[in-house]
């Protein structure tokens, strides 16, 4: 059994600036035909277990955290109107929706995932997302990121070869680096290079000698990076807990609960509201899911 975890909000952002979603649509709902069309096609190549993960609110608690962490400000509304509309058009399809709140849709990815690891029957889960903080979750060639603009897959290795560091020091890596897309600036003068050079050595911040002196690795300014470090290790810790995903037993107590049985019978009157005709023959197309 493969497992298969999309990231909704990556695709319905994917969609909606695509140039085949750039021209008038008054319904307001071209990614989301894009997204259902996407998900409806991976069920056509076989998926059997599938579950989506959308920010139904773009604020979380990490918003608390720090005061400029990613928020819904400045989205376009058109695109913000289909955040629930995608919801209730993958319910209808009959797979299975994570809308978060209080968390946010990278962390039902990363929940999602490490039950489905912990599951023996199945051989591999594979994260529909280039999310650079889903490579946290990666674990060997068990689970791994699919990049579906590049259709390449990412396993530990992958993670290694595209960072400098494995994937249980992404969260520290994030921290020191920055993340924009998150809204967290990282520690000044820590760059990707530097910043994997010495995670490679010592794994963790904590880790990291406060004197450059102690460095057991050649990096240039290590000076000013082991101050940097020293001056602002508090921003250090609190940015690698924002970019921690948090596990919660609550979002998914099995992989049954991924098992595609089908579309509801919501699904031809939610295609014509959205001008989504061909959905509803391709999915007849599919027949019933197997037992």
């Amino acid at each position: 059994m493969r497992v298969h975890l999309v990231d909704g909000t990556y695709e319905l952002f994917r969609h909606y600036y695509s140039p085949a979603a750039k021209h008038p649509d008054p319904t307001e709902c071209a990614a989301t035909r894009g997204v259902l069309g996407t998900v409806v096609g991976m069920l056509a190549d076989g998926v059997t277990h599938i579950g989506v993960a959308t920010d139904h609110v773009i604020e979380s608690f990490r918003n608390r955290m720090w005061p400029t962490y990613k928020s819904s400000a400045g989205m376009p509304p058109d695109l913000l109107v289909q955040f629930p509309l995608l919801e209730e058009a993958l319910e209808a399809l009959g797979v299975a929706v994570f809308a978060m709140t209080e968390l946010e849709a990278d962390d039902a990815l990363a929940t999602a995932a490490a039950v489905a690891d912990g599951d023996p029957a199945v051989d591999q889960v594979a994260i529909w997302t280039p999310d650079k903080d889903l490579a946290q979750c990666v674990r060997d060639t068990r689970v791994v990121q699919v990049d579906r603009r590049s259709n390449k897959v990412i396993d530990r290795d992958g993670v290694v070869a595209k960072f400098g560091v494995p994937p249980e020091s992404i969260p520290d890596y994030l921290a020191l680096v920055g993340d924009s897309a998150d809204g967290f600036p990282g520690i000044p003068g820590w760059g990707a290079k530097s910043t994997a050079t010495v995670l490679a050595k010592y794994g963790h911040i904590e880790a990291i000698p406060a004197a450059a002196g102690q460095w057991e690795v050649g990096v240039r300014n290590s000076g000013s990076l082991a101050a940097a470090l020293v001056e602002q290790r508090d921003n250090a810790l609190l940015f690698r807990d924002l970019a921690t995903l948090r596990i919660d037993p609550s979002i998914l107590e099995s992989v049954d609960a991924l098992r595609w049985p089908g579309a509801t019978t919501e699904l031809p009157n939610l295609c014509a509201r959205i001008e989504a005709g061909s959905i509803v023959e391709r999915v007849a197309r599919l027949g019933a899911p197997q037992s």
